[in-house]
């Protein structure tokens, strides 16, 4: 009896010791660089398909008031991982910010230059004597100008328009010519839907170092925490539910946020992102990391080339 009694509370103990080791999900603060969008398509399907609770952890997304902040905020040790882009860390690695990149949620440019489809601008050189609009500057006219130096020409050979974030009504209501900033999955898409065919001109096609647009980074006294590798692995099986099934899909995207994502502006965005979506988040790509800071290097928009190793891992 006293036996059968130990017995019973030795499972007794060792079942509620198993229920609290799956109870005890880990805990990740994620801050997103803007509202959720088709470019967020893994991080929240691995959320509303329950894949970041089978790695044990427990994700949380904010959407940021100023996209500014998000890398800042990590930074400073009052958030575990943020949304941000390669160019960006670049020079948030010359400014000192303890960042270290751990995942990649699209690894490729978005970034290109859009005109209208009628324009008469059928290649980069047709842009001399044109009005280019912007939204950030010392980035997005760095890009241009590499552009058009890809093609023998200059930032000189155009004129520069900052239109504040109002990409596609410029070119729509003629004010400019040309935009720079555009991502091709979104710009396109809005420009369809105002009854406008546009053409773009992807950066990495003309004289711009491939890059990864959208990445995740942690700060550096958390950079070898297991939990990334979690993180990643319920990303990648994300992407892959995704990729089978992608209507399925975008119906547990929008239902993530449906008043909000469920338009046809997301929905045409969605099937565009797709492919460009990073089927290995984990994976790192040094020598395409190297290229692009030598990139940065040379046009002078940071000062210092840090080694790959110092602020990227592969997970």
């Amino acid at each position: 009896m006293k036996d059968s009694m130990i017995k019973t509370t030795l499972a007794g103990l060792l079942t509620l010791a198993f229920v609290g080791s799956v109870n005890a999900q880990e805990k990740i603060n994620l801050i997103l660089d803007w509202f959720v969008n088709p470019d967020h398509a893994s991080v929240i399907i691995a959320q509303q398909k329950g894949y970041f609770k089978e790695q044990g952890l427990e994700v949380e997304i904010v959407e940021p008031a100023d996209p500014s902040t998000p890398p800042k905020l990590v930074a400073a040790g009052k958030a575990d991982m943020a949304v941000t882009y390669q160019p960006q860390l670049h020079m948030q690695i010359d400014e000192g910010l303890p960042l270290t990149r751990v995942s990649s949620i699209v690894d490729n440019p978005l970034n290109s230059v859009v005109v209208l489809a009628d324009s008469g601008i059928n290649d980069i050189q047709d842009l001399k004597g044109k009005k280019v609009g912007f939204s950030v500057a010392g980035f997005e006219d760095v890009l241009l100008g590499a552009m058009l130096e890809h093609h023998g020409l200059s930032l000189k050979d155009v004129e520069l328009v900052n239109v504040n974030w109002s990409l596609s009504p410029s070119l729509l209501t003629k004010k400019t010519d040309a935009v720079i900033g555009a991502f091709r999955n979104f710009e396109l898409n809005q420009m369809q839907l105002e009854n406008q065919q546009g053409k773009a001109f992807f950066v990495e096609d003309h004289g711009v170092p491939s890059y990864d647009e959208l990445i995740l980074v942690v700060n550096n006294k958390d950079r070898n925490n297991e939990k990334w590798k979690k993180f990643n692995e319920a990303l990648s099986k994300a992407v892959t539910y995704i990729n089978a099934e992608p209507e399925k899909a975008w119906t547990d995207f929008v239902s993530y946020k449906p008043k909000e994502l469920d338009n046809e502006l997301n929905r045409r965005a969605w099937k565009d992102t797709l492919p460009y979506l990073a089927k290995q988040p984990g994976k790192l790509n040094k020598q395409r990391y190297e290229e692009f800071a030598q990139f940065m290097l040379d046009k002078k928009l940071i000062k210092n080339k840090s080694d790959v190793d110092d602020y990227a891992i592969e997970q």
